[in-house]
């Protein structure tokens, strides 16, 4: 490995660490009451995932050089959201899965009801994360945050996205239409994590923040280009999820649409557009261009 190499992965394991803490410091004592929500919603959040979200909402605070403490809430929010789309995907009325990040799924390890109300509370807890006072904060960026949090969230991002998903089982879908899906699905959550943690530090030139908007669109495709390729070549034991899953439920994918082949070039032809868009943010933006790498590079 090489000493930019070892850097990064110093990096990756230190902020991780610190989304972890995060994470243990906004979600409820499993103890408290109704513990038994507590301690579902806990088991959904925590000690799991590689916290990809809120790593690149760190990195982008490091272009605006954010407080990490600012940029580690930021990044709590998202993964809370994220975490309440895994436990409702996962359901029966859903993708209908067991297994998520090597132990079972929420409805599986409790029961459906119970599922359902973690979703809700997460979903809830990210707002209120979002939107408490923060010493030094300034109050018009956090109803900034809170609007690009709830629109990535919503029926024009990751909710909607899912329900495109849906209704495209057993269909033939082109390029096109699968990229609206996944723009919406998944990338929509990781445009707005990177955006979160470059509005926890210094303003934002609107040029800065084009070429930072179109870095996040390019590698949240890739992002979802990489997991259509792990879920068609990896191990259940790999992924820590059923795999193999979307071709068994007959999904479109990357995979099924263009080919292995052609879905690991497009993979990387989306991270050197990502590249081209870091290349006039300077260095400042370097780390975002190695969590880009550690992202496509996954599968290959």
């Amino acid at each position: 490995m090489s000493v930019d190499g070892a850097a990064f992965d110093a990096w990756m394991r230190a902020h991780q660490a610190l989304a972890e803490r995060a994470l243990e410091q906004v979600l409820p004592a499993a103890g408290h009451a109704p513990a038994r929500l507590h301690e579902a919603m806990r088991y959904a959040a925590s000690g799991g995932g590689k916290r990809v979200r809120p790593l690149l909402a760190f990195a982008a605070g490091e272009l605006v050089q954010a407080p990490s403490e600012r940029v580690a809430l930021a990044g709590a929010a998202v993964e809370l959201i994220h975490a309440y789309s895994l436990v409702h995907d996962d359901m029966p009325c859903m993708d209908d899965d067991t297994l998520r990040r090597g132990k079972p799924t929420v409805h599986v390890q409790y029961d459906e009801a119970t599922a359902l109300l973690v979703g809700d509370a997460l979903q809830s807890l990210a707002f209120q994360v979002l939107s408490e006072p923060t010493p030094g904060a300034d109050p018009a960026r956090q109803l900034e945050m809170v609007r690009l949090l709830a629109q990535a969230s919503g029926s024009r991002g990751m909710a909607g996205g899912q329900a495109i998903d849906l209704a495209a089982v057993g269909r033939t879908l082109d390029v096109t239409e699968l990229e609206f899906m996944h723009v919406h699905k998944t990338g929509a959550l990781i445009r707005c994590a990177t955006l979160l943690g470059a509005l926890c530090g210094r303003g934002l030139e609107e040029a800065e923040r084009t070429h930072l908007d179109r870095f996040a669109k390019a590698i949240g495709l890739a992002f979802q280009v990489v997991d259509d390729l792990l879920d068609a070549e990896a191990s259940t034991a790999t992924l820590g999820k059923t795999a193999g899953k979307d071709a068994e439920a007959n999904k479109p994918t990357y995979v099924t649409v263009l080919g292995l082949r052609a879905a690991k070039e497009w993979a990387r032809d989306l991270r050197a557009q990502a590249d081209e868009a870091l290349a006039p943010l300077g260095p400042g933006a370097a780390r975002l261009g190695q969590l880009a790498d550690f992202i496509v590079k996954r599968p290959f």
